[in-house]
């Protein structure tokens, strides 16, 4: 009695069920490529065969999968697309914390709730607590800034007037 075709629908069943508690996305296609080598089974091919198949079909299910994928997220986002993290941050208002220091007038600036470390753009005065700053671009672990007028701080609520004599 030829049973191997029981084995490999059991094992295809299982590593289709395992594929809903794995992060990866891999699993789903050794169970499809188990269940081919089963239909091999069912037909009378030769269990080298059927591991044959097994292999073909997982291997070339990964392959294809991984290949659109990639293709699929990883294309350029266009102009109007959601950004977030890094990305969003020029052109964002902050105010500066710390004023600057050292050679280089290294600073503190708070855009968003997150402190980041900021240097004033080519150009731009050493930065003094209270300025209020746009976040020209990032490099690395910085931003680079350049001061703004009173305007909205960075949740969009207006400013009070300063009191200046």
């Amino acid at each position: 009695m030829n049973i191997e075709w029981i084995v490999w629908t059991v094992l295809g069943v299982i590593l289709i069920i395992a594929e809903v508690f794995t992060p990866g996305f891999v699993l789903l296609w050794f169970g499809i490529g188990a269940l081919a080598a089963a239909v091999a089974g069912i037909i009378g091919i030769s269990m080298p065969f059927q591991f044959l198949i097994f292999l073909a079909v997982s291997i070339g299910l990964t392959a294809a999968s991984r290949t659109l994928f990639v293709n699929y997220f990883s294309r350029e986002k266009s102009g109007t697309d959601l950004k977030s993290g890094v990305d969003a941050l020029p052109g964002k208002i902050g105010t500066v914390v710390s004023s600057s220091h050292g050679a280089l007038h290294e600073g503190a600036v708070k855009v968003f709730g997150s402190t980041w470390t900021a240097f004033p753009s080519e150009g731009e005065d050493p930065l003094e607590a209270g300025d209020r700053v746009e976040v020209e671009r990032v490099q690395g672990a910085s931003i680079y800034v350049r001061r703004v007028g009173q305007g909205a701080d960075w949740r969009g609520k207006a400013l009070p007037e300063s009191k200046d004599p």
